[in-house]
């Protein structure tokens, strides 16, 4: 067995694959510009490290399930007020998430709600390493629904756990039965204080009895939500949706 072939081995069974790669030429120039083996061994290591990294937030990517398209860069930022600016250079910092905070995003449709709350979690993901979940309020009510009768709800409350941030998007439109809505209250009820949510929703929350049906539930609902949280309102701003429709077809 050549000296090459165990290398190579000896760095499969250790799963680093980017030095396996690139050991070999990045030596030849090593030794063309007289590197010391520690600049050698950084360098490697560098690159391991990157392509890691880079690796992780695809997959992240992946599985948060966020649409494509809805990005901070495709986001005019330029049309909002400039307290929801500030609001969105703080939440970009991550913090919220560490706190265990609550996203929430009012405003009637149009307004770029999903797109916004989207782009940041997109920027948590590449800039900060957070695992998150984009969902609509509607699919996740579905599956929450039918893990509780097939008596499987825990097991799915803890893979949700995994996601440091979850964002329902248009709670406003989920309108259903009362068994529905206890399962998305169980839902925000079991991340309280422990992991953060992102909402958007068209409805304010005078008008929540009308997803949660019952009083006190509405009520314990809003509480949880609103106990350990940032509230972007963008009712006042012009319809997103139109906006860029009248730029599409001036640039026609």
């Amino acid at each position: 067995m050549s000296k090459t072939t165990s290398i190579d081995m000896l760095l499969r069974s250790l799963h680093l694959p980017s030095i396996q790669q690139e050991y070999a030429p990045l030596s030849k120039r090593a030794e063309k510009e007289n590197w010391t083996y520690e600049r050698y061994l950084l360098s490697l290591c560098q690159i391991e490290t990157e392509n890691r990294n880079r690796r992780r937030i695809e997959r992240n990517l992946k599985k948060s399930n966020l649409p494509d398209g809805k990005t901070l860069a495709a986001f005019e930022q330029s049309l909002l007020p400039a307290k929801i600016r500030r609001q969105i250079s703080v939440l970009l910092e991550g913090d919220f998430v560490e706190r265990a905070e609550n996203i929430l995003c009012f405003g009637l449709p149009g307004r770029g709600k999903s797109h916004l709350l989207c782009a940041i979690a997109r920027e948590l993901i590449i800039n900060k390493g957070y695992e998150v979940l984009f969902t609509s309020t509607f699919s996740m009510v579905q599956r929450l629904l039918k893990a509780k009768q097939e008596l499987t709800i825990e097991s799915m409350l803890k893979k949700l756990d995994r996601f440091q941030v979850v964002l329902l998007d248009d709670i406003g439109y989920v309108q259903q039965s009362r068994e529905e809505m206890e399962v998305l209250f169980t839902f925000l009820a079991e991340r309280y204080e422990r992991k953060s949510i992102m909402i958007t929703s068209n409805l304010v929350f005078s008008q929540w009895d009308k997803i949660f049906k019952d009083p006190m539930t509405t009520a314990a609902a809003i509480d949880r939500l609103v106990h350990h949280s940032i509230i972007i309102e963008l009712d006042g701003v012009d319809s997103y949706r139109t906006l860029q429709a009248k730029k599409r077809k001036r640039t026609k």
